[in-house]
């Protein structure tokens, strides 16, 4: 069956296929309305080439029957499983929103109550399925989906696993089931599994979700899946200082290479969150964040007040050594102390009155900020991006290499109106950014955000700073209050001779650079 054959229209008699939505290697999912229920539904479509794959298709029709017994608010339901010509569908829930990988490749790094509201919501969801006896296998962000209204929710349990089941496992010899990014080393090993493999996996994606990253990437699959049997991550208070300790103990004990150290199930993984959420029993939070620095807010807010969880009575709570920069401050506190009591007790050996000398707190060292990120912001083009591939070009440090913007038939980007880019510090700021225009006349907003960079335009807010010239310039603009996200919303651009005649207009920079101070 050619791909092509697949148009919209009706199959299984009742759901109606309106348009794509998604699509993977193993399957297209669609947008349809389910006619008899007047309803929209999501319809994941096993591809045509796959369809004599007797392995596959069967993992398919498992996938239905392991999310057809599960019913929990954070996972995608599951309301059918038909086959159409020959060809394998599952009829899901239809959740509007997108996915967390969607959201990190946009955001890079999430604030932390957004991520333990994530984390809070997959744990759950897990504790479910792990409840029902299914192992989901495969928790990453491109199976997590985020809605508008602040909802969770776990989907593809397309290489689910009954703890219990005598089935054959559908696995080829020596391929390991899962994203090789999440995988937990027990998968890697390929030893037998439960519930806290998943849980490990989750601990992966809450790390990326506050550091920007993976804490195991190789040159291949296999490097990166074996990474994780060969040493520890990088301690996340490492790479981000104004996280809460107890957080950044939560998310590495999950990380724990013996599952026996990990939580045990999901429900306690939940309550560990939600104490880090409200501050309870932290003994640590009044070390942190370090002077100067303010935590990151939600991208996301559910709109529903997260209900307080408290474990079942007689539960153990789990304890573990504060992270090492905990130590370290706590450390240096003690040696303050003890040279204010050496001092006091100098004076009383000199028959003074005793007093105690004034000796200044240690100081956070706190390092300059400095650009994390740069990403286009094209909201009004047809695929929100501009020639990303040359952003590198910005913060190189080579005046002779440019990042540009496609080539438009005015000086005002045609009916989209700007083109931006927005730059990430490594922390809240102030200070001054510096853009290289290489072309004129050019006009430029700058726009300042401390907690998120928004999708919409109109939730920037008022521009901070702003220019026009006719001239090529190294243009500066002032931040001056604190801020993580600047966009650079560029509204006019002189012509260029890298374009024809008919498009001559467009901007062109030498590159970013941003100051503190």
């Amino acid at each position: 069956m050619d791909e092509k054959s697949v148009l919209p229209g009706l199959i299984g008699g009742r759901y109606l296929l309106e348009s794509k939505i998604a699509h993977g290697g193993m399957a297209v999912v669609w947008l349809a309305k389910d006619t008899f229920l007047d309803r929209k539904v999501a319809v994941k479509l096993l591809r045509p080439h796959l369809v004599n794959d007797a392995t596959l298709a069967e993992r398919f029709r498992r996938e239905a029957i392991a999310c057809a017994g599960i019913t929990h608010q954070n996972i995608v339901a599951v309301y059918d499983c038909i086959e159409h010509n020959g060809q394998q569908a599952v009829i899901m829930q239809y959740v509007k929103g997108k996915s967390l990988r969607e959201l990190l490749d946009k955001q890079k790094r999430l604030g932390p109550k957004l991520t333990i509201h994530i984390g809070m919501s997959i744990a759950a969801a897990l504790d479910e399925a792990h409840d029902k006896n299914f192992i989901h296998r495969d928790v990453k962000p491109g199976n997590i989906l985020l809605t508008p209204e602040g909802r969770v929710l776990l989907t593809d349990f397309g290489i689910a696993k009954a703890m219990t089941s005598t089935e054959a496992d559908l696995t080829h010899d020596n391929i390991m089931m899962g994203t090789a990014k999440y995988l937990a080393p027990e998968q890697v090993r390929g030893k037998p599994l439960d519930g806290r493999s998943d849980l490990y996996s989750l601990g992966l994606v809450l790390y990326e979700c506050l550091a920007g990253r993976v804490p195991f990437l190789g040159e291949s699959d296999a490097d990166t899946a074996l990474a994780r049997l060969q040493r520890e991550p990088t301690d996340l208070a490492r790479l981000r200082p104004s996280l809460s300790p107890q957080l950044v103990k939560i998310i590495h004990k999950l990380l724990s290479r013996n599952p026996e150290h990990r939580f045990a199930t999901g429900y306690e993984t939940k309550v560990a969150l939600h104490s880090a959420l409200t501050g309870a029993h932290d003994k640590t939070t009044e070390l942190t964040p370090p002077t100067g620095i303010a935590l990151d807010e939600d991208v996301l807010t559910p709109r529903e007040p997260v209900r307080a969880v408290t474990p079942a009575r007689g539960e153990q709570r789990s304890t573990q050594q504060a992270p090492p920069f905990a130590l370290r401050r706590m450390f240096v506190g003690l040696i303050a102390l003890s040279l204010i009591a050496g001092v006091a007790l100098w004076r009383v050996s000199g028959g003074t009155t005793p007093e105690v000398a004034a000796l200044p707190e240690p100081a956070a060292v706190i390092e300059p900020a400095t650009i994390a990120s740069i990403s286009t912001f094209d909201p009004l083009g047809d695929d929100g991006v501009e020639n990303e591939a040359l952003l590198p070009n910005l913060v190189d440090g080579n005046a002779t290499t440019m990042w540009s913007t496609s080539c438009y038939d005015n000086q005002y980007f045609g009916s989209k109106e700007f083109v931006g880019l927005v730059v990430q510090l490594s922390h809240a700021a102030t200070g001054t950014l510096r853009v290289g225009m290489q072309n004129a006349p050019w006009a430029i907003d700058v726009f300042a955000s401390a907690e998120s960079a928004p999708t919409d335009i109109n939730q920037w807010g008022a521009s901070v700073d702003g220019g026009y010239n006719t001239k090529r310039e190294r243009a500066s603009f002032v931040i001056s209050s604190p801020a993580q996200f600047i966009l650079i919303k560029i509204r006019e651009v002189g012509k260029s001779a890298d374009c024809s005649a008919s498009n001559p207009y467009q901007g062109v920079l030498a590159g970013v650079a941003f100051t503190e101070g």
